[in-house]
């Protein structure tokens, strides 16, 4: 039997084992399918982004992304050097570490002296993604350290308050998210859960469910059977992260959705995709383990959680607002940024253009001053 095959049985079996006992949660059986140690998706699949994989993340289309991002981050910093502050950037969820790499590349080609002065942290729950961000990042091994908690995804920051830069690029969707239904006659919340019938995966209505969410007017129009998914584990990372910010700024870049724009009459079966050689499919329980499994953000959720933690909400703007705002900097005073080629334009293009990754993706920023 092939590797990979045996493998995937494997993680179906361990699936299997856990309901036997009982239907899961969706979010617990999106943790298994992604992220079960050595078997899921996130864990044995260094190769799911680009042509190649799955998926394109804004980091694949070339290295446009990151020396903008380095751009901005240089920007920052030098304001937080001269209010005292320090030279740290953490990056939360590297993934194979390219974008890290873009980063640092051009910080240490165009502004040496502050990435003389400049610790990179990467926080990885994984051991085998730490592996691959060495390998991917072992030019720039000195300047980085790695910070990790066995317990995926979520890593949590443990190190002291501090001023620094943290963000992150496409991982806060990566959070396994629970699935709810409207119950029109009951008026009331259901949560979907994972059973099996026979062999195969199947939905199954959990007779209780530990969220609560609150009433509104809207629920008065919805469908039977609407669909949302919430994350409160996207929402308690964000909120710790914020926690550890004494000073600087939090930055997540995601594709997703404020509540209001979350209820929607072409969204009545939610947001949650699975995705498979750049194709999305809504039959999420097949094939444990060989598709990305991903929901949209709620960024009202998560600025919410920032602004609960003392955190300043700067924007919430498109990701084309915010490369296209850079860009305007670096195109007026071209100096500071380096050559900016007709590769530049191309993957430029593709970042904001709304038929490719400018439609969905927003980025948030918020912040705390000394």
């Amino acid at each position: 039997m092939p590797y990979q095959s045996a493998t995937l049985n494997l993680l179906a079996e361990t699936i299997r084992r856990e309901i036997a006992a009982g239907a899961i949660s969706f979010a617990r059986f999106m943790e298994l399918a992604l992220y079960c140690p050595q078997l899921g998706y996130y864990e044995r699949n260094m190769d799911t982004v680009g042509r190649r994989g799955d998926y394109y993340t804004s980091a694949s289309v070339g290295p446009v992304f990151g020396e903008m991002l380095a751009f901005q981050f240089a920007g920052w910093l030098e304001e937080m050097r001269e209010a005292g502050g320090e030279m740290r950037i953490i990056e939360a969820g590297a993934h194979d570490g390219k974008l890290a790499a873009d980063i640092l590349s051009w910080l240490k080609q165009r502004r040496p002296e502050l990435f003389a002065r400049l610790e990179y942290v990467i926080l990885e729950p994984s051991g085998q993604r730490r592996a691959w961000q060495q390998e991917t990042l072992r030019e720039n091994a000195g300047k980085i350290r790695w910070l990790a908690k066995p317990q995926a995804p979520d890593s949590r920051l443990s190190t002291p308050r501090s001023c620094s830069i943290i963000f992150s690029n496409e991982l806060l969707d990566a959070f396994p998210v629970h699935r709810l239904g409207w119950d029109a006659r009951a008026m009331k919340w259901f949560e979907w859960g994972v059973a099996l019938e026979g062999d195969k995966f199947v939905w199954a209505k959990l007779p209780h469910s530990a969220f609560h969410i609150p009433h509104s007017e809207l629920e008065s129009v919805l469908p039977d059977g609407y669909i949302i998914e919430i994350c409160p584990a996207a929402e308690t990372w964000w909120q710790h992260a914020a926690s550890t910010l004494s000073s600087g700024k939090l930055v997540a870049i995601d594709y997703g959705l404020t509540a209001a724009e979350l209820f929607r009459p072409e969204r009545c079966g939610g947001t949650l995709r699975a995705y498979r050689r750049h194709r999305a499919s809504d039959d999420l329980l097949a094939d444990a383990g060989e598709q990305d499994l991903t929901a949209h953000v709620n960024f009202s959720a998560i600025q919410q959680a920032g602004e609960a933690a003392g955190l300043h909400t700067e924007g919430l703007v498109s990701q084309p607002k915010f490369l296209t705002e850079i860009a305007a900097r670096i195109w007026k005073n071209p100096g500071a940024f380096g050559e900016w080629t007709p590769a530049h334009t191309r993957q430029f293009q593709t970042l904001v253009h709304p038929q490719h990754l400018g439609r969905a993706f927003r980025v948030l920023v918020q912040s705390r001053s000394q």
